[in-house]
């Protein structure tokens, strides 16, 4: 009779307690773009935003919804700090990635990027009211591969 009891009881154990010990499993860094809420420990699945990646972003800035065009006198700018949503500031030190775009094009383009966070500072010269315009936007890539025309709102 003891030992039966004493079956049951390694059983139960065995069946209920164990299991339940068991972590889920997946990323548990927030600054990730795979980042599981639910993750109890890391499983090594955590992806991060920056170079090496095969999405092109195509960086508008817009002033008022008009686009910016670059200048010979005033390029656009582009400044891209990886795994963050917040800007950094305007010390361009403070960046990741600095980006100029070319003359007479609306638009700068950020090459080989990966899925990730990013914030995506832009400056440029508006010529209709003969000031710098300076903007940035918190964005996430989700995309792989290709090219993604990203926004960025710019005012005096």
């Amino acid at each position: 009779m003891k030992k039966s009891i004493l079956l049951i009881l390694t059983l139960a154990i065995y069946l209920f307690v164990i299991p339940s010990c068991k972590k889920k499993k997946g990323c548990t860094d927030p600054i990730s773009i795979k980042y599981d809420s639910d993750a109890e420990e890391d499983d090594g699945t955590c992806e991060y935003a920056g170079t090496g990646g095969s999405t092109t972003l195509v960086a508008l800035p817009k002033h008022h919804g008009a686009a910016i065009i670059s200048s010979a006198t005033y390029l656009d700018s582009a400044y891209i700090k990886f795994n963050t949503q917040d800007s950094p500031g305007s010390d361009p030190a403070s960046y990741d990635l600095v980006l100029a775009g070319e003359e007479g094009e609306d638009h700068v383009h950020i090459p080989d990027m990966k899925p990730g966070k990013y914030y995506i500072r832009m400056t440029g010269f508006d010529t209709s009211i003969s000031e710098r315009v300076v903007g940035g936007i918190p964005y996430t890539l989700t995309q792989s591969s290709g090219e993604v025309d990203v926004n960025v709102p710019v005012t005096e």
